[in-house]
Parts: structure tokens; sequence; C-alpha cells
């Protein structure tokens, strides 16, 4: 299970740890953002830092429905006890965590300040039939 915060501007954040290329595990926090349909946004100094291997332009949707050519890298974070590939759009603020990287997880959000955010893997909490 992975643990963050609420914080006191409303924002659910939690801590995740990118592989650079060197093989170290970086802990970064990120920012939940239930309108991100993909995996993950990471500034460019970030994703320098990182070393993550580029693939190409890549079209995006931003929330106002314009069209948009970002920048798309692989990337790969510790998740649910293990590594899992990412997908990263280059884009400036903070690192965010979309919908395809919750895919299969519960999230639970206490939304007051300090408030508990808690993501679950689904396999480990429903019941093997």
């Amino acid at each position: 299970m992975l643990t963050g915060r609420v914080t006191s501007e409303r924002e659910a954040v939690v801590p995740i740890e990118i592989l650079d290329a060197e093989e170290h595990l970086i802990r970064f926090e990120a920012t939940l953002d239930t309108g991100y349909d993909g995996f993950l946004t990471m500034p460019r100094s970030l994703i320098d830092e990182l070393g993550l291997a580029f693939i190409g332009p890549a079209r995006a949707a931003l929330g106002d429905g314009k069209e948009v050519r970002m920048n798309l890298f692989l990337g790969a974070v510790r998740w649910d006890d293990g590594l899992r590939d990412a997908l990263v759009l280059e884009a400036e603020g903070g690192i965010l965590v979309g919908m395809a990287m919750l895919v299969g997880c519960r999230v639970s959000l206490d939304v007051e300040e300090d408030g508990v955010v808690s993501i679950e893997s689904l396999d480990q909490i429903r019941p093997v039939n």
C-alpha cells in the first residue's frame, strides 16, 4: 500500500520512487490527478536528471480540450512492491500521477488537511475465489 496526505490546498499527494538511468530509485512527491488519463507528467528538468529514455513526440489533449504536442519518455516506477513501466509526458509543474497509473487500484482519500491518502492493489484486497 502507498500512503500520502491531503494538503491544505486539497491536493492528494503521495511519495513515488522513479528509477534513474543508473538504476537507483529516486523519491519524489507526486500529486494525484484524476482528470489526467495517462501515467505520469514530469518537468523536463526531472526527466533529464533521471535520464529517462525519449520515445518521441505525442499529441495530448489539455483540460480545455486543446490538443498540443508534448515529448514522451519511458520511465519505471516502484509500484505495488515491484517496478512498473510508465509513460511520462513532459509538462511543466509538479509530478502528476494519472488514471493509467491507478488502474487496478483502490484510492481512498480523507479529504481534510493532512488527511490520509491510500492506494492499494485490488489484487491484494479482493478475496481469492
